[in-house]
């Protein structure tokens, strides 16, 4: 046996070589984090709850086992449970039970682009710790036989709810085919049952989550355009090439994304308070209060493209945000006024006055800002400036409607238009 082959299992270095043939699916697991577990048998997606990222767990073993079409089978099943809302999905209140997890499975698995990519009854995986070798659910086979493809998770939920109440009315079920179908004799699902984690699915709090569904739409969109423009997506059917470009081109809410970016350069702040008890020693020292606070610098552009309703529209919204983050309004036109930069404060009507009437270069408050202690960076603009440097903390671009479907300068960063 040689080195290579005693070596765990690295998905990272494999992802490029498994993905070569869906353009699509390679270019989102680029925005995708890929982490090695021993904590979990098999595979699954999260939410990371200290970066909200999307995160795929694997385990090394389990991967390193499966041949290699199975291994791009198990990569897509992964991250069509991104796609589909599935790990970012209201949580039920009495948490997910494996009639959930079998739900999510058929409605992934039943995708035309699935076929033949996963361990079934004819072509099963490795062994399972339950001693049964992996095999996936599919609609059309074994229990789910009478169940059709291409339905969603909500349709196939309602499925099984009708096939274990018909279960138990016959009387075999003697408590094991209820909805929550555990496996056992009269088990109306024939024992199957997802052979991936979902148990990370819905744990993180709400403002987390929001995060990863802004991100989670950015990395969809990217990874879409990136499909249109070579005209590939590979596996990917035409119905849900069509799902996907509608979830992409549903109107975005600037107040939302402007929301999103503040709470993503949030930075937390702990200090000490007695008010707060210490977990750990409770009667030896105080507890720690988080606060999470964002600097946030305001660049506007003074050479005419930013009216007033725009203002008025921007600043009203900031006003709402003002409890979590401070922001420093930088006038700016091919240089900054620095006498005139000012730190905005909740309720302030301050009104921004033309104090200058220059160009635009947007070096320049770049520079003015990467020399500070800032953690986000927003520019109100028309856009009509060369490409600037690179920003140290993250940057977003604000305009008109017009402006923001024509840049003049081509950015991976975000552009948003604001329809005041």
């Amino acid at each position: 046996m040689t080195d290579e082959e005693t070596k765990p299992f690295n998905l990272n270095m494999h992802t490029a070589r498994l993905l070569m043939r869906e353009p699509f699916f390679a270019a989102l697991s680029r925005r995708i984090d890929k982490t090695e577990s021993t904590s979990i048998p098999t595979a699954g997606v999260r939410v990371n709850p200290h970066t909200a990222q999307f995160e795929l767990l694997y385990n090394p073993e389990f991967m390193g086992a499966l041949k290699e079409e199975h291994q791009l089978g198990v990569l897509m099943h992964e991250f069509y449970h991104i796609i589909l809302e599935h790990v970012t999905g209201r949580k039920p209140a009495h948490g997910l039970q494996r009639i959930d997890n079998i739900a999510m499975d058929l409605a992934i698995n039943g995708l035309t682009e699935m076929r033949g990519k996963l361990p079934s009854e004819s072509d099963p995986g490795p062994m399972m710790p339950s001693g049964e070798p992996m095999q996936g659910v599919f609609p059309g086979e074994g229990p789910f036989v009478e169940l059709p493809a291409g339905k969603s998770y909500e349709w196939y939920l309602e499925a099984l709810k009708d096939m274990a109440d018909k279960n138990k009315e016959e009387g075999e079920g003697e408590g094991e085919g209820s909805e929550g179908g555990e496996p056992g004799d009269g088990d109306p699902f024939g024992g199957a049952d997802s052979f991936d984690d979902h148990d990370q699915f819905g744990e993180v709090d709400s403002t987390t989550q929001e995060i990863a569904k802004e991100r989670l739409k950015e990395a969809i969109k990217q990874a879409a355009e990136e499909a249109e423009k070579s005209r590939n997506w590979g596996s990917v059917s035409y119905s849900m090439r069509a799902d996907i470009l509608d979830r992409i081109q549903t109107k975005v809410d600037w107040r939302k994304v402007l929301r999103y970016f503040v709470k993503t350069s949030q930075r937390a702040d702990k200090r000490s308070t007695p008010r707060r008890l210490n977990k750990r020693f409770p009667k030896i020292h105080p507890g720690k209060r988080v606060r999470r606070q964002a600097k946030i610098a305001v660049s506007i552009d003074q050479s005419g493209s930013v009216d007033d309703q725009m203002l008025a529209a921007f600043f009203s919204e900031l006003n709402k945000l003002a409890g979590i983050a401070e922001f420093t309004v930088v006038p700016f036109d091919t240089e900054v006024a620095v006498d005139k930069v000012y730190t905005w404060k909740k309720g302030q009507n301050k009104k921004t006055e033309r104090v200058m009437r220059g160009g635009t270069c947007f070096n320049a408050p770049t520079k003015y800002v990467n020399n500070g202690n800032f953690d986000g960076h927003i520019v109100l603009t028309d856009l009509c400036a060369p490409k600037p440097i690179a920003s140290k903390c993250q940057r977003m671009w604000m305009t008109t409607k017009a402006n923001a479907a024509r840049p003049y300068f081509q950015t991976n960063e975000r552009i948003i238009a604001i329809d005041a």
